[in-house]
């Protein structure tokens, strides 16, 4: 069994209310394993809002506070994985791993979960978190994209995480003269701007063009500050991969399935009204990125919202395109 170490938080940066950076020096004396991009480690902390499991009479499954005879909720240890977005080349040099995570809500609309505590961290003075000594997970490039000569990534929010530590590993290795022989596009949609982790950096990469790399970053509640943004583009990621292959929105189909069925389509009528309609940035056409989705030589990666997942595995299998996500 993998031993527990205690690391400490050295750098904080908080996105916005519900996303954050940060990095995790090993304990003294120690460094971290070795590991390949898209693994992630188990962290804990011991002063989590603990939560229960429970399903309603309609059996919905929630999450609620474990609350003690006074009504307060009751703390202790809880255990998390989460993907590193940190290259290995940064924790060889500089021996930190960089996390990029969400502050995880519970159906009451308070925090929760191990994301309620790591919200909660001052580098000056609650700077400790536990973890595991052991990197694991398949979700790597050698274990799920090898043969394929264009290799599409697609994160939302923080699953961009795996994605970020492979560009970057990948930007190391071909400015070392070890360029490689796959293409590769990454999708990124997040709710704002600000939101949008490592994007100044992913910039700085696709502009080297040390090897083949196009990135497509979008936000799906863009301000006016977004409209002047040509760099940007605008919508959820499954709804901007669905219009590069010229498929209605997901929305659209949703509401379309419901009125062939007779149901009640106030809801999905709703849903389609709020809808950010998508729009690629300006450096990058549709017909170019067709160009790399070729469905014989072609692998899609997805790491991030369930259900946008979902849908990008339904628009891979649509287009006959392999298909990959992460999972644990």
């Amino acid at each position: 069994m993998a031993e527990r170490k205690v690391g400490t938080v050295i750098y904080r940066k908080q996105l916005s209310s519900l996303l954050e950076l940060f990095r995790l020096i090993p304990q003294d004396g120690s460094s971290f394993p070795g590991y390949k991009p898209g693994q992630y480690i188990a962290l804990s902390r011991e002063n989590c809002k603990l939560t229960r499991k429970v399903v309603t009479a309609t059996s919905e499954v929630q999450y609620l506070y474990e609350l003690d005879e006074f009504g307060n909720p009751r703390r202790g240890s809880v255990t998390h994985s989460y993907s590193i977005s940190s290259a290995p080349i940064e924790t060889a040099q500089h021996g930190y791993l960089e996390f990029y995570v969400v502050l995880e809500m519970l159906e009451t609309g308070i925090p929760g979960r191990l994301s309620e505590s790591l919200f909660r961290i001052d580098p000056d003075s609650d700077c400790k978190i536990t973890y595991v000594n052991k990197i694991a997970g398949d979700f790597t490039l050698d274990k799920r994209a090898a043969g394929f000569e264009n290799v599409v990534l697609v994160g939302t929010g923080t699953g961009l995480a795996p994605f970020a530590s492979m560009i970057k590993q990948l930007h190391y290795e071909a400015m070392q003269g070890n360029k490689p022989s796959a293409r590769y596009t990454l999708f990124h949609a997040n709710r704002t701007y600000e939101e949008l982790a490592y994007h100044q950096e992913l910039q700085s990469i696709e502009a080297a063009q040390k090897f083949d790399f196009t990135y497509v970053a979008s936000v799906s509640r863009p301000t006016p500050r977004d409209h002047k943004d040509t760099t940007i583009g605008r919508g959820r990621a499954n709804n901007i991969l669905r219009s590069v292959f010229g498929m209605p929105l997901k929305e659209e189909e949703d509401l379309q399935r419901v009125i062939e069925s007779g149901q009640d389509s106030s809801e999905a009528k709703k849903a389609l009204e709020k809808v950010t309609r998508p729009v690629l940035p300006q450096h990058v056409a549709q017909k170019l990125l067709l160009e790399r989705l070729d469905p014989a030589r072609t692998v899609i990666l997805t790491c991030g919202n369930p259900s946008v997942m979902e849908d990008i595995k339904y628009i891979a299998d649509a287009n006959n395109i392999k298909f990959e996500k992460e999972e644990w």
